[in-house]
């Protein structure tokens, strides 16, 4: 067997979860904040001022936390700055990630895009297999179940058979 006859097995990693977040992304209505003083001073409210909590939740000091909040430190190391980009974007815009969630779960649906890979075991000729991009739209019915298993925590082997 050659390359192109063995079938190769679609990565499954996180795929399906980095999706959804990407999907919450584009519907803010504002950017997050993109500098790192801006993002723990953001982060900070949410968590009622206590640094402490903020250390726990990026798993840094609370000392660390106090110095980038007075802008003493500007330049985050790559761990960290990770941290602050996932834990502001998870924090950001709530009203206006709930309402595209509940949008989507009872009148717009939502469409998946996926790359596939078509083709035949015949060699150097047109028939050899390509890549191909399928759109498909996913009724409200299934969104909701879809997006109750993420809230839930459902890993990605849960959510495929439903997006599928």
């Amino acid at each position: 067997m050659n390359d192109h006859e063995q079938q190769q097995p679609a990565p499954l990693h996180g795929k399906v979860l980095e999706a959804l977040a990407r999907a919450e992304r584009k519907v803010f209505t504002r950017p997050a904040p993109k500098s790192a003083k801006a993002q723990v001073k953001f982060l900070l409210t949410r968590t009622k001022e206590s640094a402490k909590d903020l250390a726990e939740r990026l798993g840094t000091s609370r000392r660390t936390v106090e110095r980038y909040r007075a802008g003493k430190l500007k330049t985050p190391q790559k761990r960290l700055q990770a941290a602050l980009v996932e834990e502001t974007e998870s924090e950001w815009q709530p009203q206006v990630r709930a309402q595209a969630r509940e949008r989507a779960s009872t009148s717009s649906g939502m469409s998946v895009e996926v790359t596939a890979y078509f083709g035949f075991t015949c060699t150097g000729s047109s028939d050899d297999g390509r890549e191909r991009q399928i759109t498909t739209d996913i009724s409200p019915f299934y969104v909701k179940q879809i997006l109750a298993l993420q809230d839930a925590g459902a890993t990605e082997e849960d959510l495929h058979p439903i997006v599928a």
